[in-house]
């Protein structure tokens, strides 16, 4: 291990390896202080679970727009910079945003200010997370190429460290420390986030590299068009189209060459203009995307994956507060089934690995999918009491469904991931994943809008889970919707090749 982390620092630079690190256990960490936000929005500002579930939705709303972020970082550089500007400002607002609430009173016990706030930290996480992906993917590119998948799993085992450590001192936390201290100890991590981003060296990006850029942008989507049509056309017919649009895209490109150079003698100030410059790469990068999306064997695929979030009402919030109100459990043995929620997720990544990757993506899809509904039996017998009849503890029931769901969840993920980077054509796979993830966490933000509004429905609040039991039925209906839906999904596909 120490062998290891030796060479990734010789091969990338100690500081640069320190802020991956740094950010990605960040990540990880945040159950630390959103775990007390839970209670906030519960026992100090009393909202109801559907009014909580509301103001965590539109929280996270920003982690569904990351291509966004991606795009910004990728045509407009702030002093030839294209990262750690971008980094600066994404630390700057999540750091704000934890000290207003640490240090005004009125903000965090307020549910409008308080969620402005929560949503403007979660803008900078979530740009965080795209810029150092990016910062990574050029590091492994320009530089060692063969530490690609020891860098990533850097990055991972760094999270699941901050998950495990945020989750255990999270509980420990709310029951000997005030919130407004919590807040106050979080923001510890973005202002060491901040001072790393100095210690790291990014070279400047002249006017002469962002239009070398945006042409190659360009020259991108147009190759990238040939290369992913619908998979039901023929190969010759793939081929001929492909060998046509080749043939034309190298006319185009002498053509644009020769009216650039033209262009060039007669104003050569025409390529400094920057706002111009800037609104090429824009333009570009936008159509590429679009392009590039709208191919049915790309739409199909993750229009599953958004409706498999959207058509499954998610209750999260209303089991957290029958488990902290009716149940009467603890805030540290919370935090510790979040852990166990983290081992969970790593038996779930070892399992897949191991003994499904082989299998057709439909049939794991559909595996999770009815393993979920088995799992929503838990919740049953918990909210129905039947396992206080035969002797099984509410604490055990709760360990034992955390950690299968989140192993299940994962077995839905690794799918998801692996079939994205599949399906990204060469020139924009770094902003059509981020895009790719925008859908899956736009999907589970709709989702917790259902839930949010199934729980107003049938009337679950504070104190009144006479109805919870009904939801949690039709929670377990819903999950077999996707079921319906897999002939989305590539008939072939599996975790090794499309």
């Amino acid at each position: 291990m120490i062998e290891w982390i030796k060479q990734l620092k010789a091969a990338f630079g100690l500081a640069f390896l320190w802020l991956v690190c740094l950010i990605y256990y960040t990540q990880g960490f945040r159950s630390f202080v959103w775990t007390s936000i839970s209670y906030q929005l519960k026992d100090k500002l009393n909202l109801s679970p559907s009014a909580s579930q509301f103001v965590f939705s539109v929280s996270f709303f920003p982690w569904s727009i990351k291509p966004v972020y991606g795009i910004l970082s990728d045509c407009i550089p702030i002093k030839g910079k294209k990262r750690l500007p971008y980094l600066v400002i994404a630390t700057v607002m999540s750091l704000v945003s934890w000290l207003i609430l640490g240090v005004n009173a009125s903000t965090r016990n307020s549910m409008w200010h308080l969620m402005i706030l929560l949503t403007l930290q979660n803008l900078g996480s979530a740009m965080a997370d795209v810029v150092i992906d990016a910062m990574i993917a050029e590091a492994v590119r320009f530089e060692k190429a063969s530490f690609s998948g020891d860098l990533q799993s850097l990055s991972w085992l760094s999270m699941a460290f901050g998950g495990v450590c945020g989750s255990l001192l999270g509980g420990y936390a709310l029951n000997h420390l005030e919130i407004h201290i919590i807040f106050l100890l979080f923001s510890v991590l973005p202002a060491m986030q901040l001072f790393s981003c100095g210690l790291v060296k990014e070279h400047s990006m002249g006017c002469d590299d962002l239009s070398e850029f945006s042409d190659s942008s360009d020259s991108h989507h147009l190759n990238g068009n040939a290369n992913y049509l619908d998979e039901d056309i023929s190969l010759e017919r793939k081929s001929y189209v492909g060998a046509r649009k080749r043939k034309k895209n190298k006319k185009k490109s002498k053509k644009s060459q020769h009216m650039h150079k033209k262009a060039q003698i007669q104003n050569p100030e025409m390529d400094k203009s920057l706002p111009l410059l800037w609104f090429r790469s824009l333009k570009d990068a936008t159509y590429s995307l679009c392009g590039a999306f709208k191919q049915p064997i790309i739409l199909r695929p993750m229009a599953w994956f958004f409706l498999a979030h959207v058509t499954v009402p998610n209750l999260s919030t209303v089991m957290f507060y029958y488990q902290t109100e009716f149940l009467k459990m603890e805030a540290s043995f919370l935090g510790t089934v979040r852990v166990i929620g983290w081992l969970g997720l790593m038996l779930g990544t070892f399992t897949y690995n191991r003994y499904l990757k082989k299998m057709t993506l439909r049939r794991i899809l559909a595996f999770a999918h009815i393993c979920l509904a088995f799992l929503n039996l838990f919740d049953i017998i918990l909210v129905s009491r039947i396992n206080v009849q035969y002797g099984v503890s509410d604490k055990a029931l709760v360990l034992c469904g955390s950690a299968l769901s989140d192993a299940v969840n994962q077995f839905k993920l690794m799918p998801f991931l692996i079939l994205s980077g599949q399906l990204c054509p060469p020139g924009i796979e770094g902003t059509l994943f981020a895009l790719f993830m925008s859908i899956n966490n736009f999907g589970s933000t709709v989702g917790s809008f259902v839930g949010a509004g199934l729980a107003s429905v049938l009337n679950i609040s504070s104190g009144s889970f006479d109805n919870l039991l009904l939801g949690i039925v039709i929670q377990l209906f819903c999950t077999f919707i996707p079921v319906t839906l897999l002939f989305l999904i590539p008939k072939e596909a599996t975790g090794i090749a499309l």
